[in-house]
């Protein structure tokens, strides 16, 4: 039976791999019909190691955040993608993504690259997509390939 896909959540942080996992999930809402849920999760324990709490860091990250938010749903309808939402949630990624996200919004599939920008958090605690694919509740496709489906070379 071909399993068809009706609410994507595409989580991205900005890294080269949430990109590459973002047009891949564009390109599955596309043949799926399906809505594309674009989210990105502002993590709150940086704000936490800061010796004095400063309002101007988590507001600019905000307002950065709602702004790549808008340009992924714009490429996105471009693309032909005619349902997109955009979620800008707070706290854990891995955590939101699971417990939160994927089934506040419905979500029976969510695409995200292998790796992202927190490579400190990777060390020491795992990887977001580890998680992900261990603790969501709904399928997960992990992104290791372009559009071509040729592996990424990453720089050492």
């Amino acid at each position: 039976m071909y399993q068809e896909y009706s609410r994507i959540l595409a989580p991205i942080d900005g890294s080269d791999e949430s990109k590459l996992a973002f047009k891949k999930a564009v390109a599955v809402a596309g043949r799926n019909n399906a809505t594309l849920i674009v989210a990105h999760i502002v993590d709150t324990a940086a704000f936490q190691t800061t010796n004095v709490y400063n309002e101007v860091i988590p507001e600019a990250i905000t307002t950065r955040a709602k702004v790549m938010l808008d340009e992924y749903k714009e490429a996105a309808h471009k693309a032909g993608i005619e349902h997109v939402e955009t979620v800008l949630d707070y706290g854990s990624a891995k955590y939101q993504l699971c417990h939160s996200l994927a089934g506040d919004y419905k979500a029976d599939l969510i695409m995200l690259g292998a790796t992202g920008l927190n490579t400190v958090e990777r060390l020491f605690i795992g990887s977001v997509s580890e998680y992900v694919i261990r603790n969501a509740p709904c399928d997960v496709l992990v992104v290791r390939t372009d559009l071509d489906n040729t592996q990424i070379k990453h720089s050492k």
